[in-house]
Order: structure tokens, then sequence, then C-alpha cells
């Protein structure tokens, strides 16, 4: 993908998008209230095209890194209501205007970026990471600030909601990972810890091979469990969600639920296939947001 992001029309009904790095919350979608479809228009693409910057294209890694810290430049520039450099008009026009009008907090947009520039040493470096803290010290700065922009758009600022927004999102973005082992790997990214390894027994060599040994399963299916656990710690979130965004959240909790199921299924063997859901999923995660 482009790091030219297209800004979409966000007077026009967009269908929510499937769960993937930054298609992890809808997008201005139907079930959006039509005032905050701008807002959040505009901090997906900031988030989309940043990810970009750091993951797609030909880049060396010392580019990205500038690159980004270019794109960290014009954040803090619009936030202070001074003119960007030029080079992304399509995120830091309709950006600064969001930032101004509803008061979004830098510091959150931030924090994706540092994320971002995190995944490319890493990469560069083909470093792991230690343990789970670490793993979800990374979730932190990479999924879990968009839910919290998205609840300051909601009006909902409880500790309490903003706990369970940060178990949803982390559980997404783990989700994501265990999704994509068989693309991940080979790229020289390395998301399962150096801990968990260690604890079934696992070597980065093998991991490399892209065998389902029956240590490397036991350990997705740890990973598939933890992910699942913490996603059912935020569940609740869905009810503290006024209107239409709350049963937007339901089907994308079920969504991730969904993909984890996706990977059970495949006996947690995501090393060889990638597991998606699908337009033929949409009656059983429908059923299951009614129930929740």
């Amino acid at each position: 993908m482009s790091s030219r992001a297209k800004i979409p029309d966000v007077n026009k009904p967009i269908p929510p998008q499937p769960i993937t790095h930054y298609e992890n919350f809808p997008v201005a979608s139907w079930l959006c209230p039509p005032r905050l479809r701008p807002p959040i228009a505009a901090i997906y693409h900031y988030a989309r095209t940043a990810d970009d910057i750091a993951d797609e294209g030909e880049a060396s890694a010392a580019q990205r890194l500038d690159d980004l810290g270019a794109y960290r430049q014009d954040l803090l520039a619009v936030a202070q209501g001074q003119p960007h450099s030029g080079r992304w008009p399509q995120v830091f026009d309709p950006l600064a205007a969001m930032l101004w009008e509803f008061h979004l907090p830098v510091p959150l947009l931030d924090d994706l970026l540092d994320a971002f520039a995190q995944d490319v040493r890493k990469t560069r470096d083909q470093a792991s990471y230690a343990d789970p803290a670490e793993l979800l010290d990374y979730c932190r700065r990479s999924a879990n600030p968009v839910g919290r922009l998205l609840l300051h758009l909601y009006g909902v600022h409880d500790e309490t909601a903003l706990r369970e927004s940060d178990a949803v999102c982390s559980a997404l973005q783990l989700i994501n990972f265990w999704q994509d082992l068989s693309r991940d790997i080979p790229r020289g990214r390395h998301y399962l810890t150096d801990a968990d390894c260690a604890a079934h027994g696992v070597l980065r060599a093998e991991l490399a091979t892209l065998r389902p040994t029956p240590g490397i399963l036991a350990l997705i299916a740890a990973q598939v469990r933890t992910a699942r656990a913490l996603m059912q710690q935020g569940t609740p979130l869905v009810h503290r969600i006024p209107g239409r965004a709350g049963w937007e959240l339901r089907l994308v909790v079920q969504g991730g639920l969904r993909i984890l199921d996706r990977i059970e299924a495949l006996g947690f063997n995501s090393l060889q296939q990638r597991p998606t859901v699908g337009a033929a999923d949409a009656p059983l995660l429908l059923w299951r947001s009614l129930w929740m």
C-alpha cells in the first residue's frame, strides 16, 4: 500500500473493515455517528500512512526512521497551529482541523509513531521481544492509543473504560500477530517472545522453517489463550459506549475472537496459512454481538 493514503468521503457509508494491522477498528462506517466520521477518518489515515512509512516499499531502515521523524515534526507543528512540511498534506490538512475541533490528545498520536519506529528498529536488527511484558508495552503504544482516541471522541473518560479499551486493543494487536505469523516470521518480525519460546522448548531456528512442530503448536495455542483472555477482560466496554458505536465495538470484538477460532480450527498452525474472517462469518458475528 502506498504511504499516500487517500482520505475517503466520510459523508458516504463505509462498511466496517477487516481486522488487519490498522484495520482493526472500523473507519467512518455506517454505524459511526456522522459527526465523528471526519475525526475518525483523520486518525485512521494518520495511523495508516505512518504504518506504511514504516512497513511498505523498498526504503532502507535509516530512511524509514528519517521519514517517521519528519512525520513526527509535522504532527508537532500542526498541534501547535504551525504549518506542516507539505510532504503529507492528505494526512495533516484534515488532522490539523480535527485536532483543534475535537481537542485530540497529541501524546496518543505520538505514541503510535514511537511504536512504528520500534518496528523498524526491531526488524532491522532481527530482534525479538524478551517477554510478554515487553510485547504488551509495544501494544500499549501501537494499539491502545487508537482505542483511547475513539473513547475521547465518544466522550468516555473514566478509568475503568480506559482499562477495558486497552485490553481490547492489545488483544486485537496480539490476535493480528498470531494471525500473521506466516508473513511476519519470514520478514524478520519476531513477536513470539524469547521467554515464551523458551518455556515451550522452541528455538528461533525452528520458527524460521515455518514447520508446525508440537512445541511450536503448543506455543501458539498458549498465545491464543492469552489473547482470548485479554479480550474477555475488555468486553464489558461494549456496554459503556453509547449508541451505535457500542454495537460497532461488539462487531470488532467478535471479529477478533473469530480469528482466534480460525487459528484454533487450524490446529494452531498459522505458520502456513493466514486465517481470515469474511462475509460468510457475518451472520455468526451478528448473532454473537447480539448476545454479548
